[in-house]
């Protein structure tokens, strides 16, 4: 197993109440997005999703939401779900814990819900309780595409997804600058190919 890829049950298990895989539906995969909204990238995303009349959750940034709240309008319109993805994408191992929680609720007026996903996938055990008292839904991943490593190819991160997809996987891309070349390639192309292995695609509910 790549533990970057899909995270060992040990380290699942020092967060047990966030959510890294949904096994109750059956063959079901949840694709989810981080780091947008954006202009050019997460109106392409919608644009393919409403192709395969697919819906998926959005996990913003509070800076870019502020930003582009036409797109926020838009993820909403169009029957997606978001979470709250802090408002400076900041990370809790580089911050105190004031400044951790200050900058997730700076980003609520932007981001309806109650859904968080930690930025850079980094949480404090500790931090869990005041999270739960905000969020319903406190959303890690099952598969990590690594859309966003300029070191991987455009077939790695596709590799990435198809090998570790299974059953109640929470799928993660990004909707960024950063990730756009191997995302472009990867999204669609996993898309097809789980379609066609029998797997349906839903959002996160609050």
């Amino acid at each position: 197993m790549n533990w970057k890829v899909q995270p060992p049950d040990a380290l699942r298990a020092l967060f047990p109440h966030t959510l890294w895989r949904n096994k109750k539906e059956g063959k079901t995969l949840y694709l989810t997005f981080d780091d947008g909204p954006v202009e050019k990238e997460t109106g392409w995303v919608m644009d393919l999703l409403d192709e395969y009349d697919i819906k998926a959750t959005f996990f913003c940034v509070g800076e870019n939401a502020d930003k582009n709240a036409h797109i926020m309008d838009e993820l909403l319109i169009r029957n997606h779900s978001v979470g709250n993805h802090a408002y400076n994408h900041l990370p809790a191992w580089k911050c105190s814990r004031r400044e951790y929680f200050d900058n997730i609720e700076k980003a609520r007026p932007f981001i309806p819900g109650g859904l968080f996903r930690p930025p850079h996938g980094q949480l404090y055990p500790w931090y869990m309780s005041e999270l739960k008292q905000h969020f319903k839904h406190i959303v890690m991943w099952d598969v990590l595409s690594m859309d966003y490593d300029n070191r991987l190819t455009q077939q790695d991160v596709l590799n990435n997804v198809l090998q570790y997809s299974r059953n109640g996987s929470i799928l993660v891309f990004h909707d960024s600058k950063k990730a756009w070349k191997r995302m472009h390639y990867a999204l669609p192309a996993s898309i097809e190919r789980l379609l066609k292995e029998g797997y349906q695609f839903k959002k996160l509910e609050v």
